[in-house]
């Protein structure tokens, strides 16, 4: 899943034990198609059968809380597909619709029924975080070529399709004058999680404004 999703913990219990996991659900029972002429994602239907469960489960776990709080939390390994037939673990996902990753922070007691085919446990050892900005709609295709050429130049499992004499234009010219650019990290804390939402929205909107910035100085 490109761009991977990151997250910081805080508030856990440094001498007990966690699985961190990551399942994705539907956000909707709709499936969508992209309308070219107005730019715009447009209810097609009704949303296919639903896929059978799949959780990813974060290869560092069994780790305790200190372990898991001195590090960000990076899921760049899950990976997708919309073979309902996949036997290698990745999340099935129909193409078209529109899903919301989770993150689930699972105490080592209530981990008997964690599973890569079962949903997420719940119980009160399991807090599960959901931020509304990560929702996405999946292709097999972009329908922007900026964002495919932005894929390719940025994502690590594209490096056969890169073309490094190739001029760039648009959204990549904004990207390369900040380079070191990454996904920011979510934080997840048991303790305020209604204060971090709103710092969350706060620096999406700041990150928004600079983007828009740049395509304006780019523009004139």
């Amino acid at each position: 899943m490109f761009p991977a999703m990151r997250v910081k913990i805080t508030g856990l219990d440094p001498h007990q034990q966690y699985y961190i996991a990551m399942d994705i659900v539907p956000v909707d029972n709709k499936r969508y198609r992209y309308v070219y002429h107005s730019s715009k994602w447009m209810v097609a239907g009704n949303a296919d059968s639903p896929v059978p469960p799949r959780v990813y489960i974060h290869p560092d776990s069994l780790a305790s809380g200190d372990t898991w709080m001195r590090q960000v939390v990076s899921f760049d390994k899950l990976k997708l597909t919309n073979n309902e037939l996949d036997d290698q673990g990745h999340i099935i996902l129909h193409s078209m619709h529109k899903y919301q990753p989770r993150v689930h922070v699972i105490r080592k007691d209530f981990s008997s029924d964690l599973s890569p085919t079962k949903p997420v446990p719940s119980g009160d050892g399991v807090k599960t975080f959901n931020f509304p900005e990560t929702v996405f709609t999946t292709v097999t295709a972009y329908q922007n070529q900026q964002i495919t050429r932005l894929k390719i130049d940025r994502n690590p499992f594209a490096k056969g399709f890169r073309d490094s004499g190739r001029n760039r234009t648009g959204l990549e010219a904004i990207m390369e004058t900040y380079a070191f650019w990454r996904p920011p990290v979510r934080t997840l804390t048991f303790e305020d999680f209604t204060t971090m939402q709103k710092q969350v929205y706060r620096d999406r909107n700041a990150l928004a404004s600079w983007v828009e910035t740049k395509q304006n100085h780019l523009q004139m």
